[in-house]
C-alpha cells in the first residue's frame, strides 16, 4: 500500500538526474506530489510542517524507472500476473511506471480496452501504468488498428507485442498513418519464417544440446526492412528488443541517416548469454533468444555510447505448467521488472557502463520517447523517485519475489545493490527493511 502523502526530505544523498547530467551531493525535497527543490542543506533553511526526513547517506537518489516493455496478464491471464502483483514487483525494483503490452485476452486493440486497462490499473496498482495498444486488429497482422482513436484513449505507443508484422505494405501504411498522429511504432523484429521451430541461439552450443537454433539473420532482416519503410514514411520507429551486433550496424546507419529510429535492449541480453541456458534451463528461454558473448558485449558497448536508447525488463511471467517442461516445449519468457536495475548494476560494478548512462536508459529516454513527464528530477516534475544502495549484497530467492510467477533467470544469483525505497507521486510505495 502507498503511504500517506506528506512532504519528504531526502538528505545527504548522491543525487543523479540523467535528464540534466547531474551527479552531485545534495538534498531532495518532495512536496505536493512533485519535486520541489534540489540543493545542499535544505533542512537548515526550514521545511514544510510534517515533513518526513530520510537520511540517505551513502545512497543514490534518482528518478523512478520507466519499464518500456512488460507483459501483464490483465485482461485474460490473471493467473500469470495482475496489475496489483506487477506493480508491487515494479516498486520493489525501482520501477515507478510500467508500459504494458497489448497481447492480452482480448488484446488492447480498441479504445474501450485501453480505458479498462487505465481504470483497472488506477484502482489496483501502486505504480503508474500506461498501455501500448495493438498495431493490428486482434494482433493478426492483417488490418491496422485505429491509431488516432487509441492514442486519444490513452495508448502511449503501438506494437503487436511479441509478434512481427510480416506484411511490408501494411507496416508501411501503419508507419505513415502513425506519423500524422506523432505516434511511436514499436516493433518486435523477428522474421517468423526464419525463427520457425527454433528455441535458442543458432550455433555450436545449440548443436551440442540438440536444440534447433534461431539465426541472428531473423532479426537483422526484419530490422533492415523496417528501416527502409521508415525512410519512406518519415515516421517514428522503435525496435523493441535488439540482441546482436549485426542489428546494431543497421541501427547505426539509420541514425546516421537522420531517421527517427531508436531501439531497446532487454536486461537479459545485456547481462546473460546463450551459455546461461546451461543444461536446458528453461528460465533462460526467452524471445528473442540469448545470444553469444560477442553479441552481448556489443550490446553493452552500444548502451555505453548511446546507440541503444532504452533498457527494459521484457517482463514475461510464465507459470510452472508452461516452464517445467522440456526446453523445446517450454514457453519463452522471463520475469524481470523487479530485477531490471539490480541486474544492470552488474554492468556498473564491472566498469562497462556508467551509472548515469544506465539510469538514463531506464528512465529519461523512455519518458522522452513516450512523451511522459517522468525520468527527471527537475523542480516541478512528478515525485517519482528511488533511493538506491549500490553496495548492498544479497542473493535472489524466488520466494521473495513480488510477481505471481517466479521464472527469473537470476534465481539464486548473487547480486550487489538494491532499491531501498521507491516513491510514486510523493508517496512511499516500497521500503526495504
Amino acid at each position: 500500500m502507498l503511504s500517506e502523502r506528506r512532504p519528504i526530505l531526502l538528505t545527504n544523498a548522491r543525487v543523479i538526474d540523467p535528464s540534466r547530467d547531474l551527479d552531485l551531493p545534495a538534498d531532495v525535497l518532495l512536496a505536493d506530489g512533485s519535486v520541489r527543490e534540489i540543493k545542499r542543506g535544505i533542512g537548515a533553511g526550514g521545511v514544510p510542517e510534517g515533513t518526513e526526513v530520510i537520511d540517505c547517506t551513502g545512497k543514490v537518489v534518482a528518478p523512478g524507472l520507466i519499464d518500456m516493455r512488460a507483459f501483464i496478464g490483465e485482461p485474460g491471464a490473471e493467473h500469470r500476473e495482475t496489475f496489483a502483483s506487477a506493480s508491487h514487483a515494479a516498486a520493489a525494483g525501482g520501477v515507478t511506471t510500467i508500459i504494458c503490452q497489448p497481447d492480452t485476452h482480448p488484446p488492447i486493440d480498441e479504445p474501450a480496452t485501453v480505458d479498462f486497462v487505465l481504470r483497472r490499473a488506477r484502482d489496483t496498482a501502486i505504480v503508474r501504468v500506461h498501455p501500448m495498444a495493438a498495431l493490428t486488429k486482434r494482433l493478426e497482422g492483417k488490418e491496422m488498428t485505429e491509431i488516432g482513436l487509441l492514442k486519444a484513449a490513452g495508448a502511449v505507443a503501438f506494437t503487436d507485442g511479441a509478434k512481427s508484422v510480416t506484411n511490408a505494405n501494411l507496416m508501411r501504411r501503419a508507419l505513415t498513418y502513425a506519423r500524422d498522429f506523432d505516434a511511436l511504432i514499436v516493433h518486435h523484429t523477428e522474421d517468423p519464417d526464419l525463427v520457425a521451430d527454433g528455441v535458442m541461439n543458432e550455433g555450436e552450443f545449440a548443436a551440442r544440446l540438440g536444440l534447433l537454433g534461431i539465426p541472428t539473420t531473423a532479426e537483422t532482416i526484419m530490422l533492415a526492412r523496417d528501416v527502409r519503410l521508415v525512410e519512406l514514411a518519415q515516421s517514428r520507429y522503435h525496435a523493441a528488443s535488439l540482441t546482436c551486433a549485426e542489428s546494431l550496424t543497421v541501427l547505426a546507419r539509420a541514425k546516421e541517416a537522420g531517421l527517427a529510429v531508436t531501439a531497446s535492449a532487454s536486461i537479459n541480453h545485456l547481462t546473460l548469454n546463450e551459455m546461461d541456458v546451461g543444461w536446458y534451463r528453461t528460465f533462460c528461454k526467452v524471445s528473442p533468444p540469448l545470444r553469444g558473448e560477442d553479441d552481448r558485449k556489443a550490446l553493452v558497448e552500444a548502451l555505453r555510447t548511446g546507440l541503444i536508447d532504452v533498457v527494459m525488463s521484457d517482463h514475461d511471467p510464465q507459470d510452472v505448467e508452461t516452464k517445467r517442461l522440456p526446453f523445446s516445449e517450454a514457453e519463452p519468457g522471463a520475469i524481470g521488472i523487479e530485477t531490471m536495475l539490480v541486474a544492470g548494476l552488474r554492468l556498473v560494478h564491472s566498469g562497462d557502463v556508467p551509472l548515469t548512462t544506465l539510469l538514463k536508459a531506464m528512465s529519461t529516454r523512455p519518458a522522452e520517447l513516450l512523451g511522459l513527464p517522468g525520468g527527471t528530477l527537475k523542480p516541478g516534475a512528478p515525485a517519482d523517485v528511488i533511493v538506491l544502495d549500490l553496495d548492498a549484497p544479497w542473493v535472489l530467492d524466488r520466494e521473495d519475489l513480488k510477481s505471481k510467477s517466479k521464472n527469473s533467470p537470476f534465481d539464486e544469483a548473487r547480486l550487489t545493490g538494491r532499491v531501498v525505497r521507491t516513491i510514486v507521486g510523493g508517496r512511499t510505495a516500497f521500503e526495504w527493511v
